[in-house]
Order: structure tokens, then C-alpha cells, then sequence
């Protein structure tokens, strides 16, 4: 087996294209197949005194022989060039039956040398180098050959047996091994790339041509040993052997051809131009195994682009010129690249060698330019929809004049931006309408106006800060939202933080620019509203930064904040009561988080608060600070607290039945007091659950207590009359804290956090604290202190006599499926000590 790796203009030698570790090793090859030559005559040869040729005569049939079987050759096309195949086994056999093995080197390297020097000078115009590699591969494969084979017997004129065939066997299939390794190395080294595929598959359609040598080898040796005149009816059987090596290697070709034809077309079907056009490179080289694939792509914008590939299989690209019509040589072939009349690129592919395509490569050519001018048109297509969709997309969500976010990207970017954060955390939305914008589209001219419009957009987005979402709303007026806001206990920090961004914006924008030749300040009115995540949506903070902006106008001034007393109807409390509506009729919205109070004396549990929270599916986790204002003033006030009320009884419930004596505490609005039918239903929900009244407390505030109105009397009574407690809630902080007690009987004072975390430093605090525990023990109440968050505050409260205590020292709020286990735990521990109540009736 030999190969053509070939070049397009090769110097006398062939040694211009030729890496110098591809000279070494045929210049090692040389050495070699010389050397075996001479080595091989140096070895003692006996011929029989009777034998009917000459010596010279036997070398010469040997020489014809390895000779012949070089010009019997198929070919076909390989990385490299082209690769042939010829009957060298069948030579191998016959020449070492015929002449002695010693002569053999040097048979096959005289007759290999013949063969290919004249094929050279008639067809194939190889290079010096390529005959000697070609010459010396065939020369060192035949003495290996030589020595496998007398190794293992002695085959010069010896009778046919079986063990002679095995020893020409094991010869032939070492002359195929060493030809194919050392082929596969020289175009490996020469190459810079491995062509072990392309000789795989040469081994593999060699395979059955190798059977056919050996057995026609062997039968010529059987034929000359019964009478050689039937040697002349050997050469059209071995014509038709070689037609059908032909048609087979022919037809394995084909089919390889096609199956990668569809698996390269295949990858063609991608949506970018570089992207088709590196598929079409990587497929072409391997498809015609090819020496160099170029295609040219045409742009829309009238530029070309080149992507190249070679044998070691990179892909380059550059812009270019458009390509020169192709030369006429018989190694290349170029199509241009056109669908309909556009012209799309050009591809052209060159093949190694001086051996031209043929008809069956030239048909694959012309369909795969066909499918690759398809596939780039279709990319350039799907090229231009894009850029058309990207800008039609940026117009939808874009002002035009400005550049900045229109109102409706402004709404759905803002609602995504208060989404992401978390709940409660501080934003701000600044609205900014320009004063005399009429004036100025009056006086100067509408392109005046845009002017205007237009300088104030690009000052605001200079003032833009990470996190802020700057867009304009129409009109003169801007939106700015802005998430940087301190995150502090003190409420108006945020509100503070966003005047003076508002402040230093009017600042920064009245600095005097020239519009249409006149030099005027541009003026802004600023409403400034802030407000927690999660507590309401853009529009409505536009609706509220609307309100703002017109009170800055109105008031003269430039920047004004958000009033909510100026706020006659506000939407999101209308929308916030409507999803509390369908959050009451389902079971897994509104939510109690459970609160143990406990003895500071004993450990014990004094009692539990239900604390509700509103896991909201779109604003996510709300406390009662965000949604108790509105409902209090709404029509569902009534359902609400009977809601909460069941779910706290239903709680308490599974507690008796875990053996757990422990009151649980609901908040009741100033308002539900109002109702002459809460004792009543409260009386219902207690019955229904099987809880008895006293392990229910009802939390109210100082103010509803000093209410005079009669209803408020009435309803008090009847629920002490029920037996269900009454405890005050946020004591401390009303106008007539320490008087109270005596016109409404109650069971429990709870002193306001307020106090309690005070009490360390401030001296008031603890003197509050001090007479509100005296007070309560003298009254026979209990008192419990709110917020208790460190171990000096529970050691104070404790010297100070108050009876329990609440708060994150002790436990956070949590879920019912947990507070069951902690309260047994507590009851275990602790003797109870729940302070004895003041008897019914006492004053």
C-alpha cells in the first residue's frame, strides 16, 4: 500500500513542502531498504547443479514480478492524496518461491523503483522524495516480510504443504502491516495531523484483496509446480479479480461518500453565519478529503468574509476582497454560492496531489454547494429577522426621543426590580414633570422642546446610580426608582435619603445649556414617594409620586414627599382588601405564628400569642403592620377576626388533647368591640372547638378601655361573664395608663416593649415599669413584658417582681407544628406558677 500526499507546485526534489522530521524518516527509510538489499546478496545461496534457470534469470523474474504487481494498482483518495493499492502479496509469494529470500530486498526495490519512476514520468509527475519513500516503504515491508517468512520455513522451490502455506501466510500479512505503519507515520510527519482514519479504511477495504493475493500467490506456486503452461490461463481470472477489487473499493467509496454527503449537510443547519460556514469547512475537508476548503460569504452591507481550512483541521476567518474567478487547474474546484439570483459566497476546495476529482466528487461537489448556498442564505435571513425583531423589541420597551424605558417597560421592569427584593426593604420612586415645557414648545418650536427633552434625559441618565430604573412617562415627565436606600430602625431615614436625591437632581438639572440658540435652566417639579417592597406596586407608586408632584407645584417648591392624609383613595388598599377577601376563603394565606410567654420565676408557660401573618402569593410575607390599618376600616373586619379566632381556638384544641393546659391570646380591634354580636360568636367558636373560656384571652388596647361608649361596656362584660380573659396590650403608652384598671376589670397587663428595652438606660422607663408591676400585684393581675431580647432584661423584669415575659430571648414566634413540642418541654421542666387571676365580680 503506498499514498500520495502531493503538493500543488513541488520543487525538482519535492523537498520545498516536506517538514524536515518527514526527511528524516525517509531518509531512514532508505538507509534501511538499502541496507536489507545488500545485507540480503551477502547471504550464502545454494542452487541446485541441475536448476534450469540462472541465477540473474531468477533475480529478473523476481524484479518483473514485484514490478508488475506495482502497475496492477487501485487508487482512491485519501487526506494525504491518493492512496494506492496494488498485489504485493501475491508478488511477495511468488517471488519467494521463485528466487532465493536473501534476493528479495533488492527484487522489489529495482522493481518497485522501475514502476514508479515510469508511472511518475507518464502520469503522475511525482517528486523525487515521494518515489524514494514509495520505493523504500516497499523495499523495507518486503525484507521484513522475508524474515518473518523463513523464519518460519524455507520456501525457495520447497513442495506445497501446509506449513509452507502458513510460513507465506504470516510473510504476506507482515508486508501489509509494515507498509501500512510506515505510511501511516511518513503522512503523519508530514502532515502535522493523523490520516489514520483514511488508512484504517484503506486496511479495512484491503482486507478482502489481501485474501485474493494470498490465494492467487499460492495457486500460481501450484500451477508452476504441475506444468507452467497453465500459468497462461491465469490472467483473465486475475483481470476479473482486479475488476472486482475495483468495483468493490468503488462502491465502499460511494456509500462513505453519501452517509458523510447527509451527515455534513446535516450540520449545516445552523441559525449564524459562522456557524454554517465552520460546518461547511470541517465538512468539506473531511467529506472530499480535501488539502484546503475555503468559502467565501457575501454580506448584506456588500463586505466578504473568508473561513479557511487545511488538514490539520483549524478554521480561520478574515475579511477579504471578493474572490477571483477560480483558476483552471485540475486539482481544485470553486462554485459560486447563489440562491435565485443572489449570490451568497463561494466555495472552493483543493485536493492533494496532481489527481483531479472525479465524476462521482464532482457531483457531491456541486449538491453540497448547493445545500451550503441554501444554508447561508437562510442564516443571513434569519440574521436580518433578528436584527429587525431586536429593533422592533427595544422600540416596544423604548422612548424614542430619549433612548430611556417608555411607561409600559417602566411598569413591568419596576414590578420585576420590587419582586426581586426583599419584603419591606426601602424604595423610592421620584417622578419628575419640567416646569414651563409649553412655554417652551410655544416660544421656540417643538425641536426645541425635544431639545429640552432630550438634554434632561441624558443629565438624569449621568445621575443614574446601580440599582436605579430611570424611564420617561410621556410628555415632560420622568420616573426614577431607586433601591439604594438605607436600611435603618429609624422610619424616615429612607424618606430623608430620597428628598436629598431629589434635591441634588433639581440641583443638577438646573444647570444653565443652550436650546435652540437660547440659554435657559431647566426646571423640575419632583414628587417623592417611599415606600416597602412588596407593599406595592409600581403604578400605585406612580398614582402616590403623582399626588406628590402636584403638591411640589402647588406649594411652590421644587420637591415634595408623598402625604397620605392628601391621599383621598387609595387603590392599593382597595386592591389589598380584595385579595384579603379570597385569602380568607382559602386555608393556607393567613397564617398564626405562636409566641410563648413564660414564667421568669418558674420557666413555665404562661400563655401563648397568636400572632397572624399573610403569606400573600404575589407580595409575599406581610405582618399585621401591613395590611391590620385597612382592614380595621373595611366591611371585612367582622370576618377577619372570626377568622382569626377559629384558627387560634383550633390550635388550642390540639393542645387539651396533648394534655396541654396552656391560654392562648388573640388581638382584638378597637372596633370589633363595637359589635354587640362578638360575645356571641366567640361564645359559638368556643363551643365548637370544646375550649374552655378561661384558656382564651382577648387582647386589647388602652384606648378602647377608656372609650366611653356604652356598647363597649356591654360587650367587656358579657365576655368576662363568659369567663374569657381580658388583658391589655401596649400598656404604658396611653393617656391614662395607671387609672383605667379600676373601671375595666381585667386579668392581664402587658407592658409595651417600648419600656422594656429602655429600662437599662432610661431611668423613666424603669420607673414606668416599676409601678406598673406594683400597680398589677396590687390589683391581683398579671403582667407580662413585651420584647424581651437579652438576659440583663429578663434579670431586671425579674427583681423588679413581674410576673412573665415574651420575646426573642425566649422564643421567636413560630409555626403551630412546633409550638406543641415546646410548650410540653417548658411543662415538663417548670412546676406551673400562672399568677392567680382576680375573681369575678372584684373591683
Amino acid at each position: 500500500m503506498t499514498s500520495d500526499p502531493g503538493h500543488r507546485a513541488p520543487d525538482r526534489l519535492g523537498l520545498r513542502d516536506v517538514p524536515i522530521r518527514a526527511r528524516l524518516l525517509v531518509g531512514g527509510l532508505l538507509l534501511a531498504a538499502l541496507s536489507a538489499a545488500v545485507v540480503g546478496f551477502a547471504v550464502p545461496v545454494r542452487l541446485a547443479p541441475d536448476d534450469a534457470l540462472p541465477p540473474w534469470a531468477r533475480f529478473g523474474i523476481a524484479v518483473a514480478v514485484f514490478g508488475t504487481a506495482q502497475l496492477a494498482r487501485l487508487r482512491f483518495r485519501a487526506v494525504a492524496g491518493m492512496v494506492s493499492i496494488t498485489w504485493g502479496e501475491a508478488a511477495l509469494i511468488v517471488s519467494l518461491y521463485l528466487a532465493p529470500a536473501g534476493w528479495l530486498p533488492a527484487a522489489a526495490l529495482v522493481g518497485t523503483a522501475l514502476t514508479w519512476g515510469l508511472l511518475s514520468l507518464l502520469a503522475d509527475r511525482r517528486s523525487v522524495v515521494d518515489l524514494v519513500r514509495i520505493v523504500a516503504t516497499a523495499t523495507t515491508a518486503t525484507a521484513a516480510a522475508v524474515v518473518v517468512t523463513t523464519a518460519l520455513g524455507e520456501p525457495f522451490l520447497a513442495p506445497p504443504t501446509p506449513a509452507l502455506a502458513l510460513a507465506l501466510l504470516a510473510g504476506a500479512a507482515t508486508y501489509l502491516l509494515t507498509s501500512v505503519v510506515l505510511s501511516m507515520l511518513a503522512l503523519t510527519l508530514r502532515h502535522g495531523t493523523t490520516v489514520a482514519p483514511p488508512l484504517l479504511a484503506a486496511l479495512r477495504g484491503k482486507l478482502l484483496m489481501f485474501v485474493g493475493n494470498v490465494v492467487v500467490g499460492l495457486l500460481v506456486i501450484a500451477l508452476i509446480r504441475l506444468d507452467p503452461r497453465w500459468l497462461l490461463l491465469l490472467p483473465p481470472p486475475c483481470w476479473l479479480l482486479q475488476q472486482t477489487y475495483r468495483h468493490r473499493l468503488r462502491a465502499e467509496e460511494e456509500r462513505r461518500t453519501w452517509r458523510m454527503f447527509a451527515e455534513t449537510t446535516g450540520t449545516l443547519n445552523q441559525l449564524d453565519e459562522r456557524g454554517v460556514a465552520t460546518a461547511a469547512v470541517t465538512g468539506a475537508l473531511a467529506l472530499f478529503r480535501a488539502e484546503l476548503v475555503d468559502v467565501h460569504v457575501a454580506r448584506s452591507d456588500g463586505r466578504w468574509r473568508r473561513y479557511r481550512g487545511d488538514v490539520g483541521g483549524q478554521v480561520t476567518e478574515r475579511e477579504c476582497d471578493p474572490p477571483e474567478p477560480a483558476p483552471a487547474t485540475g486539482h481544485e474546484l470553486a462554485r459560486t454560492l447563489a440562491v435565485g439570483t443572489t449570490r451568497v459566497g463561494e466555495l472552493r476546495i483543493r485536493f492533494a496531489g496532481s489527481t483531479g476529482p472525479s465524476d462521482s466528487e464532482q457531483d457531491a461537489f456541486t449538491a453540497f454547494a448547493d445545500a451550503l448556498a441554501a444554508a447561508l442564505h437562510d442564516a443571513a435571513t434569519h440574521r436580518e429577522l433578528r436584527r429587525v425583531t431586536a429593533r422592533s423589541s427595544y422600540d416596544a420597551v423604548h422612548d424614542p426621543l430619549t433612548g430611556l424605558v417608555n411607561r409600559a417597560a417602566l411598569l413591568a421592569r419596576g414590578d420585576e426590580t420590587l419582586r426581586q427584593l426583599a419584603h419591606g426593604h426601602p424604595v423610592a420612586l421620584l417622578l419628575l414633570d419640567v416646569n414651563h415645557f409649553k412655554e417652551v414648545n410655544d416660544t421656540l418650536g417643538h425641536g426645541a422642546g425635544d431639545d429640552l427633552l432630550q438634554l434632561t434625559a441624558n443629565r438624569l441618565g449621568a445621575l443614574v446610580r446601580p440599582g436605579d430604573l430611570l424611564g420617561r412617562l410621556g410628555g415632560d415627565e420622568f420616573a426614577l426608582l431607586t433601591t439604594a436606600l438605607p436600611v435603618v430602625d429609624h422610619g424616615s431615614a429612607p424618606m430623608a435619603s430620597a428628598l436629598r436625591r431629589a434635591r441634588d437632581i433639581v440641583e443638577r438639572l438646573a444647570a444653565p445649556a443652550e436650546v435652540a440658540g437660547v440659554r435657559m435652566s431647566t426646571e423640575v417639579s419632583v414628587g417623592v414617594v417611599v415606600a416597602g417592597a412588596g407593599t406595592a406596586d409600581l403604578a400605585e407608586l406612580l398614582r402616590r409620586a403623582d399626588i406628590a408632584m402636584y403638591q411640589a407645584k402647588k406649594g411652590g417648591g421644587s420637591v415634595a414627599p408623598y402625604d397620605s392624609s392628601r391621599d383621598g383613595a387609595s387603590t392599593d388598599q382597595l386592591t389589598l382588601l380584595a385579595e384579603l377577601r379570597e385569602a380568607l376563603a382559602v386555608d393556607d394565606q393567613l397564617q398564626l405564628a405562636l409566641q410563648p410567654a413564660v414564667d421568669l420565676a418558674t420557666g413555665a408557660p404562661t400563655g401563648v400569642e397568636a400572632l397572624v401573618r399573610w403569606l400573600h402569593p404575589r407580595r409575599g410575607l406581610l405582618t399585621p403592620a401591613d395590611f391590620i390599618g385597612p382592614v380595621e376600616h373595611s366591611e371585612q373586619l367582622g370576618a377577619f377576626t372570626r377568622y382569626v379566632l377559629d384558627k387560634a381556638l383550633a390550635i388550642a384544641a390540639g393542645w387539651a388533647r396533648d394534655g396541654l393546659d396552656v391560654p392562648i391570646s388573640v388581638n382584638i380591634s378597637a372596633r370589633s368591640l363595637l359589635d354587640p354580636r362578638l360575645p356571641a360568636e366567640i361564645a359559638e367558636a368556643l363551643r365548637r372547638h370544646d375550649v374552655p373560656p378561661r384558656r382564651l384571652v382577648l387582647e386589647i388596647t388602652e384606648t378602647v378601655v377608656m372609650s366611653e361608649l356604652e356598647v363597649v361596656d356591654e360587650v367587656l362584660g358579657a365576655l368576662r361573664a363568659m369567663g374569657v380573659q381580658i388583658a391589655v396590650d401596649d400598656f404604658g403608652t396611653g393617656f391614662s395608663s395607671l387609672t383605667f384598671l379600676t373601671r375595666v376589670p381585667v386579668d392581664e397587663v402587658k407592658v409595651d416593649r417600648s419600656f422594656v428595652i429602655r429600662m437599662a438606660d432610661s431611668p423613666e422607663a424603669a420607673a414606668i415599669v416599676r409601678t406598673t408591676v406594683g400597680l398589677a400585684h396590687e390589683l391581683g393581675l398579671r403582667v407580662v413584658a413585651e420584647g424581651v431580647e437579652t438576659a440583663e432584661q429578663r434579670i431586671a423584669l425579674a427583681e423588679l417582681g413581674c410576673t412573665a415575659a415574651q420575646g426573642y430571648h425566649f422564643f421567636k414566634p413560630m409555626s403551630a407544628d412546633k409550638i406543641s413540642a415546646v410548650l410540653g418541654s417548658l411543662l415538663d421542666n417548670a412546676t406551673a406558677n400562672v399568677f392567680p387571676l382576680r375573681a369575678d365580680g372584684a373591683s
